[in-house]
């Protein structure tokens, strides 16, 4: 669980550290059905997911991929 652990970095900084956890999620290590809890405000973050969940307050307002969500075009 990844409670937004880039809060203090700068954004490029930020974007390769994601790069990294998003490649050793999707590695053939973490392909055991481990799956990788990411909490985040910044969309430059949230975009690299494979599911989005997308939350008003406390409730779930749609789950889908990036592409999906934006094409739908919901919140």
């Amino acid at each position: 669980m990844l409670d937004e652990p880039t809060a203090a970095l700068d954004a490029e900084t930020e974007h390769e550290l994601f790069q990294q956890y998003t490649a050793a999620a999707r590695s053939k290590e973490a392909s055991n059905g481990r799956i990788t809890v990411l909490v985040s405000h910044r969309f430059s973050t949230v975009r690299m997911a494979d599911q989005i969940v997308v939350l008003d307050g406390a409730k779930l307002v749609e789950t889908e991929s990036h592409e999906e969500l934006m094409a739908n075009g919901g919140q």
